[in-house]
């Protein structure tokens, strides 16, 4: 630690910087103090300067205060070398142009031309064939299985597909099961690790996701349970407003969840979750659905998706392909009636069960029951009320 210098002092503070590299290659705190406002003759070191502008007088006097004669948004030339990054940037872009020539030349053309996929954030040529080939093949084994084991299956499936997935979880791996047969920890020898281990630190990993996310190259998924989403949600927030392709997957999310207890039990997460714009929230019923929000997950790229699952077995639901199809829309009739229904059951993830039991059991005593599953309920729906109904009420991803 340094001690304390004067963080109004530019010098101060570049010495302090060099100690502290001088001293160790570690990480180092340094305290600069300061004082809000600093400069202004009659609002520093007061609230009034917080939150509002000082003011056409109040800049004129703290201009002359602080010996600064230039107009607005005028930069003296020395200042602008000082900052410019031009020559250094040039210089280390034209290394690296020279440097991918070079790998052009040594390396087959494929492998530049998939750096350059997976840079342009562009999906595999065969993925769109292979994806839904995979849930095809999900719907075929008809499974009962927790949603959260679906979502390790479908790691699984499209895992080998796609070489830029690079997973994790916060301290919760063997729970969340969000490794699969592909894992490798980026800590191992070699230089293509895809998983890691985040520890028990659920906004890190999340933000760090988003620097991934923002860099490219990489398709990055990190998973806790749906409770502790809230430790995360100041990351999850600039996952939305900056439209970042991260897929955030949270299990055990009702209270069929084990033996921890209420602090793990979450109640108002998921609907505050959805309430985040831009945030596009998957609460799948089984493992068909799960299987297709990974897929929509994978192929988002204006924005997260936060994929939800049961820590309990979730019965497999009977669909046709075009049901399939269909649950990329957010909501699709996953049971209908003969006629005209009486009532209009809609629930997401483990309720889905519950409604189609309902729907029978009145069916059974002559009602017309429709069962609409709204795998992620949009937030606002594009289409007129005028227009909305059970079939058709949700816009497309």
């Amino acid at each position: 630690m340094i001690p304390k210098v004067d963080g109004h002092d530019p010098d101060a503070v570049k010495a302090a910087i060099e100690e502290a590299r001088a001293v160790t290659d570690k990480p180092s705190l340094i305290c600069c103090q300061t004082i809000i406002g600093w400069g202004s003759p009659n609002k520093q070191g007061k609230e009034d300067c917080h939150g509002a502008a000082l003011g056409t007088d109040e800049v004129a006097l703290t201009r002359e205060n602080i010996g600064w004669s230039h107009p607005p948004f005028e930069i003296p030339a020395d200042i602008y070398e000082a900052w410019s990054a031009r020559e250094t940037g040039a210089k280390a872009e034209g290394e690296w142009n020279d440097r991918f020539e070079n790998y052009r030349r040594e390396f087959p053309e494929l492998a530049a031309a998939e750096f350059e996929r997976r840079m342009a954030g562009e999906l595999p040529r065969d993925w769109a064939e292979k994806s839904a080939a995979f849930v095809a093949q999900v719907n075929e084994k008809a499974e009962t299985i927790a949603s959260r084991k679906a979502s390790q299956n479908a790691l699984n499936g499209f895992g080998p597909l796609l070489p830029e997935i690079l997973g994790g979880s916060a301290d919760l791996a063997g729970s969340n099961l969000t490794l699969w047969s592909g894992c490798k920890d980026v800590n191992a020898p070699g230089h293509d690790g895809n998983y890691v281990y985040y520890g028990v630190r659920e906004f890190g990993m999340s933000a760090i996701m988003n620097g991934i996310a923002l860099h490219g190259g990489f398709k990055p998924y990190g998973a806790t349970f749906l409770m502790f989403s809230e430790y995360a949600r100041n990351a999850l927030r600039m996952s939305a407003l900056m439209k970042i392709p991260v897929i955030y997957v949270y299990t055990h999310d009702s209270i069929g969840l084990g033996e921890d207890g209420p602090t793990h039990q979450p109640v108002e997460q998921t609907a505050t979750l959805r309430l985040i714009p831009n945030m596009q929230v998957w609460r799948p019923c089984d493992a068909v659905e799960s299987a297709v929000a990974w897929k929509c997950a994978i192929e988002r790229r204006d924005g997260p998706s936060a994929l939800i699952f049961s820590r309990q077995n979730l019965p497999h639901m009977p669909r046709t392909p075009e049901q399939i199809a269909a649950i990329a829309k957010g909501g699709y009739v996953l049971v209908d009636c003969t006629g005209t229904p009486d009532l209009i059951l809609m629930a997401t993830g483990s309720e889905v069960e519950l409604a189609v039991k309902a729907a029978e059991a009145l069916t059974a005593k002559g009602r017309q029951v429709r069962v609409v599953s709204m795998a992620w309920p949009p937030p606002t729906c594009s289409m007129p009320r005028s227009r909305r109904t059970a079939t058709a009420c949700c816009r497309p991803p």
